[in-house]
């Protein structure tokens, strides 16, 4: 199991080798052993953080890298009893807007064969380490994490398999447009969620290609109709 991590562009994370490795959407597949290396090493080190409760998150305000004194978290205590694939500990989202991206959830996952699992938090209360067991985290996983704590409130780790369809810039490009602290301020943080998980839905549904997902487009989250009954 490898991921690769993603977080808001407006910080530095820690420098690594400079490698000039042209990629194409036919030439994924053909990289040379020494960057594939590298690339995994990379994603297994930050499947690391991202469970640890840490979430990439844990970035100095000055940008000069990881903050080490972020103490890894692992709470099974904070998981639901039954499975869903929104878990919200911070109390982001109504009953209704869970149930909204749940079904959303549901059929990207029937649609796509990707799965997408939502976890809203306020570091460190989070279950951390437990919610990888809890679900099933795999190299078709999305696991979208959203924390306001350390300004930008999303953040992405996504599985290999979802590396090779998804441009890598579509989820900076997502964290910049809706997980800046003056759009979740503004809107709120059920806002901010609801637009990234109908922007990944849309990117998830494009035929893959050179240009795909190079739109980062939320949609609108279908709302449940409900009838009124008018008197005549």
């Amino acid at each position: 199991m490898a991921f690769i991590q993603y977080s808001s562009p407006c910080f530095r994370t820690t420098s690594f080798p400079t490698l000039s490795v042209p990629i194409r959407a036919s030439s994924r597949l053909s990289l040379p052993t020494t960057f594939r290396k590298w690339v995994a090493h990379f994603r297994v080190k930050s499947l690391n953080w991202v469970f640890s409760g840490a979430l990439a998150l844990t970035l100095s305000a000055a940008g000069v890298g990881f903050a080490e004194a972020k103490v890894g978290v692992n709470k099974p205590e904070l998981l639901p009893r039954e499975f869903t694939p929104v878990i919200d500990v911070a109390g982001f989202l109504s009953d209704g807007q869970e149930k909204r991206l749940i079904q959303e959830i549901s059929d990207i996952e029937k649609d796509t064969g990707f799965k997408l699992r939502v976890l809203a938090q306020n570091y460190p209360d989070t279950p951390g380490l437990a919610i990888k067991d809890f679900w099933q985290v795999d190299d078709r996983t999305i696991v979208f994490v959203a924390d306001p704590t350390f300004g930008n409130i999303l953040n992405f780790n996504v599985g290999d398999s979802v590396d090779l369809d998804i441009p890598r810039s579509f989820w900076s490009r997502l964290a910049g447009k809706y997980g800046n602290m003056f759009y979740w301020k503004e809107k709120g943080e059920d806002a901010s969620i609801e637009a990234a998980v109908m922007a990944i839905s849309n990117c998830l549904r494009e035929p893959v290609g050179p240009n795909n997902c190079s739109e980062v487009d939320k949609g609108q989250l279908e709302l449940p109709f409900v009838g009124i009954h008018i008197p005549l």
